[in-house]
Formats: C-alpha cells, structure tokens, sequence
C-alpha cells in the first residue's frame, strides 16, 4: 500500500500538469497573439488584398481608394477592442483603427472592409448578424455603431452582445431603430449566416487563424498589431 501510495503522488503531478497544459492550449487556440505579423508575415502565407472578396462587406471610406486593408474580427475579442478603440488593460497597446481612420481613411486612401470570424461562442455570431442588418439599413451609421459596440465589449460570453443589448445600444445611436434591426435579423438570418461562414472560411482560407487579422497588399498582420505595422504596409502600396 505505500508502494502505491508513493507512485500515485508523481502521477497525480504529471496528470494535473497535463490538465493545465491542455487548458493553456485549447484557451489559445483562435486567439492571434499581440503583435504576431507586427511588421512580418509568416513565411508560409501568402496572400493578396486582390484575392479578397470585399463585395457587399460592410466598410469605410472611399470606395475607390488606392489601398484596400480587410479585417477580420469577433465583436468579443478583447485584441480586437484594442486595435479598434483601446481600454484594455492587460493589452497595453495603442489602438491603430483610429489613426488609420484619420491619416488615411479621411484622407482617401484607404478603405477598411470588416470581414466576420466569430468563434467565441453565441453572443459573436449575434453581433455579427446584427451588424449585417445595420449595414443594410444605415450604412451611414455603421462605424458609429460598430465603434460603440467595441466600447461595450465586456469579458467574453459576459453578456453584451446579445439581442437584448444590442438592441438596446442600437436604439441609443441618434437615427436608429433597434427594432427596425431586429426585425431585419429574423427575417435574413440565414442570408447573414451563410455570409458570415463563408468570410470565416476565406479568413482561414488565407491563414488567419483567430482574431484580429488583417490583409493589407500582400502583407498579412496576424493580431494585435501597433499602428507602425500597418502604416508600414499601407504607405509601400501609396509608393
């Protein structure tokens, strides 16, 4: 009995190192590190902005502006909050949408395509439709809303991001309805989802493999990238 006394003590060890391992894992998978493609890019990808399909994709900007960069995201990715709008604590990184928006987006040289990759569980893909609705309905309103969507973000499957309170953020944006929206989802789910499956499937396709990733040229940014990265990528195709 103490023989197997002593033997089950290393083995409880090696099997809850085990458990921790895996958890680590399967937690990463998804996920794009901070940083990952900040500058690089893998030297098994590659990818051309020209190959994107971009029709019918909610975006901003100039339609015919000479650089194109698509983005995939999930509304509760806490790397994807802090490209877009920042607040996160435990990622310290200066958000790069806001200032692409003003050195380049305001200026007419680029376009930003928002492409969908929700995995994280349902309150993503709720969003994600939603979002759809609203591009169909107010276009002019999108980014207002998708910005202040971003702002929300809570821990993940922590609630916001349900219909519930999205359509409550919808109805708080001047000139919007969040009925109106809804009613929309209910009726073009399925138009919406096959739409939202087919843009994770090209992410993947190009070898993004969680969020937030970007294609800008021939560059692809896998994660949370700071905005030297992507101006980099955006001024050699301006050249």
């Amino acid at each position: 009995m103490d023989a197997i006394q002593k033997l089950s003590i290393p083995l409880a060890i090696i099997i809850a190192g085990a458990l921790v391992a895996g958890a680590v894992y399967f937690a990463s998978i998804g996920r794009a590190p901070v940083n990952a493609g900040a500058g690089t890019q893998s030297a098994q990808a590659s990818v051309n902005i020209k190959d994107v399909k971009t029709a019918g994709d909610p975006y901003i900007g100039n339609p015919n502006a000479p650089v194109v960069l698509a983005y995939w995201s999930d509304h509760q990715c806490p790397f994807c909050k802090a490209v877009e709008v920042g607040g996160v604590p435990q990622i310290p990184l200066t958000p790069a949408i806001p200032e692409l928006i003003r050195d380049y987006v305001d200026t007419g040289k680029l376009k930003i395509v928002f492409k969908d990759y929700p995995f994280l569980g349902p309150d993503s893909t709720t969003a994600a439709l939603y979002e759809h609705a609203v591009w169909e309905l107010y276009p002019d309103k999108f980014y207002e809303w998708r910005r202040a969507l971003m702002l929300s973000q809570d821990e993940e499957n922590g609630g916001f991001g349900n219909e519930e309170s999205l359509v409550k953020l919808t109805n708080e944006i001047s000139g919007m309805d969040g009925g109106t929206v809804k009613a929309l989802v209910v009726k073009k789910t399925d138009a919406y989802t096959k739409s939202i499956e087919a843009d994770r499937a090209e992410g993947a396709s190009f070898g993004i493999q969680g969020t937030p990733g970007f294609i800008i040229g021939t560059k692809l940014i896998a994660g949370a990238a700071d905005p030297s990265a992507f101006k980099a990528a955006i001024d050699a195709q301006l050249k």
